[in-house]
């Protein structure tokens, strides 16, 4: 194994020295994919590679503890939407797309902005004037929102009149014929069962583009959020081919309607990756969404919407159900990581964590709620007490155009500033870990850091709940080992004798850099286990 010192940096260790001050270093030597030196030590040791950081911030490699990988990559090979302005530039997009793709028998895009039409509902007429020929199925950016024309509400069945599923909202007008726009799961799924699979080499080739994409960023390792059986089978002929550029955890999703049938399959799943070998490819988790989202008013919530005296919103769960499912993957070792917008369904979530841990066996679970929107004040202190990591997308943490045109509104004043309390839940003490969600929102870790450590959706913009803001090393904690935290990696997100070489070197420090700015900082290299995946130079 070949030894290689970094040196000429400022080294983040992302830890706490003694004194409580962040430690820092100014060299860091490895071997094969451990850290075996620091400083002035690791100089004296010599090296087989040099590696001169030129001035150069090192840091832990970043981790995201949520993401969805395969939908990001898959979404280069749809009709391109994510950038569109206007509902009718989507409409025009697919269109074009459409006409350049007569051999596709269904048309799909994905990342389309749910605030480009009033209260986020979609025509499928809209989409008819340009594509009436064939089914389209387009998924907003959300995902948890999907777009279709008449032709897909006709092959789904959805005429006549309508039964809602329980799980899902199928939107129709004042006559009950649906519009076009369906919310969740039980109203999409029927649909997207429709659509002609992609390719297996298709699905390869994203992941290999997409992992790439996340080495460039400085990302090491992920926590995949969303993964069904065939979505399996995808990772584990890319990671055997060597297309993958980080180290991976699979979340299972548990269907609310059929988890109990499911048990039996996600350790299949699970040993299936295990046999692979590799101890960073692994699927120990099982995704659970307790709700949907605010902006299309599917969020769970203990008190109703405003202006929606009836309605507080879309739980995918019955708590008992929901308690059962946790107990269930638990005793058979898995983790619960769970997917909690609105105050409900995370109190839902934290309730069901705390039954399991009355009735099975203790062991270390590290338990995730994912986003962790809008908690009660009275719930904030239950993360710290029964050892619940708090994971958090920072970039939503800003008052852009969703919160302003879709969700502030729904939840009134007192609830929209609640939102987000990244810091309030910190000072409890609970672990806190960063993630994207892509494609929803960018990968990029220091755009989320940025939003992180300003609360603000542009420079002039006035800071949202400033409060609620985070240090620039309490957020690097966060991206690395807050994540690794979660994963149950004790030998990562650090930089010490022993730990895993993950390194990430940017061109400037972000501490040092104006806040508003820490977004545009170059990463110059990225190293997996010693192994570097990235380079600009």
């Amino acid at each position: 194994m070949g030894s290689t010192l970094f040196k000429n940096a400022t080294v983040w260790l992302g830890s706490r020295s003694p004194s409580g001050e962040w430690a820092t270093s100014n060299a860091v030597l490895i071997k094969g994919d451990r850290v075996i030196a620091l400083g002035e030590s690791a100089i004296a040791m010599g090296a087989d590679t040099t590696v001169d950081c030129a001035a150069g911030f090192l840091a832990p490699a970043f981790a995201d503890g949520h993401i969805h990988t395969l939908f990001g990559g898959l979404e280069a090979v749809s009709a391109p939407v994510r950038d569109c302005a206007s509902a009718r530039e989507v409409a025009k997009s697919v269109g074009r797309w459409a006409a350049e793709h007569p051999e596709k028998k269904w048309i799909e895009g994905s990342g389309f902005d749910l605030a480009l039409a009033p209260g986020g509902i979609f025509q499928a007429a809209w989409l008819d004037e340009f594509v009436p020929d064939r089914p389209v199925y387009l998924r907003a950016s959300d995902y948890h929102t999907v777009w279709v024309n008449s032709m897909a509400l006709q092959l789904a069945g959805y005429v006549g009149e309508i039964t809602q599923p329980h799980d899902g909202e199928i939107v129709v007008d004042e006559l009950g014929a649906p519009v076009g726009t369906l919310k969740e799961w039980g109203a999409w799924r029927p649909v997207a069962e429709l659509l002609p699979p992609a390719m297996e080499d298709v699905r390869i080739e994203a992941l290999s583009q997409a992992t790439a994409k996340l080495a460039a960023a400085g990302i090491t390792w992920i926590q995949e959020g969303w993964t069904e059986p065939r979505d399996i089978e995808t990772w584990i002929a890319a990671h055997q081919s060597g297309r993958l550029s980080v180290g991976v955890d699979l979340a299972l999703w548990a269907d609310p309607n059929n988890w109990r049938a499911q048990l039996e399959s996600f350790v299949v799943s699970r040993d299936a990756a295990t046999a692979c070998g590799d101890s960073n490819f692994s699927a120990t988790r099982i995704k659970f969404f307790a709700d949907g989202i605010f902006e299309s008013g599917t969020g769970a919530l203990l008190e109703p919407y405003c202006g929606c005296p009836h309605s507080k919103g879309l739980p995918n769960w019955e708590p008992r159900e929901l308690a059962a499912a946790v107990a269930a993957i638990d005793a058979l070792g898995f983790t619960a990581h769970v997917h909690a917008i609105g105050d409900y369904a995370i109190r839902m979530t934290l309730d069901a964590f705390e039954q399991c841990a009355a009735t099975n066996p203790v062991r270390d679970r590290r338990w995730v709620i994912v986003h962790s929107q809008l908690i009660a004040p009275t719930d904030i202190e239950r993360f710290v007490q029964l050892g619940v990591v708090a994971n958090f997308e920072p970039l939503w943490a800003q008052m852009d155009a969703w919160q302003e045109q879709l969700t502030a509104e729904r939840l009134g004043p007192e609830r929209a500033g609640r939102q987000f309390q990244i810091q309030t839940v910190a000072d409890t003490g609970a672990v806190i870990s960063f993630g994207s969600d892509w494609p929803v929102t960018t990968y990029n870790p220091l755009e989320c850091l940025q939003i992180a450590v300003t609360r603000q959706a542009a420079p002039s913009s006035p800071p949202w709940m400033p409060h609620e803001r985070v240090s620039v090393d309490d957020g690097l904690a966060a991206y690395t080992s807050g994540v690794a935290y979660q994963a149950g990696r004790d030998d990562a997100g650090v930089i010490r004798p022993g730990a895993i070489a993950d390194l990430v070197l940017l061109h400037a420090d972000p501490r040092r850099v104006a806040p508003n700015e820490i977004g545009k900082i170059e990463v110059i290299g990225t190293w997996r286990l010693g192994v570097r995946t990235f380079e600009s130079f």
